[in-house]
């Protein structure tokens, strides 16, 4: 399964900022302040991009898998 899209999902927690996703997938994410998606972000880093969502103490990184239209990872 290709990820197609990644973002920040607040709908039921916020970002705590601490940078786990930044220290996994640096090419990806990016934690200035709240995580943001760097823009043009090479989402064929699939493994990166997944241990980043993993290491998310608020799951708060959502995946989408092949143009799914909905939040596919984590549940």
């Amino acid at each position: 399964m290709a990820i197609t899209k990644v973002w920040l999902d607040e709908s039921q927690n916020e970002c705590t900022m601490c940078g786990a996703c930044e220290a996994a997938c640096d090419a990806v994410f990016q934690v200035p302040e709240k995580m943001i998606v760097r823009k043009g972000a090479d989402l064929s880093l699939e493994d990166s991009i997944k241990e980043a969502a993993d290491a998310c103490p608020v799951a708060t990184i959502a995946l989408e898998y092949n143009n799914s239209g909905k939040r596919d990872y984590p549940n």
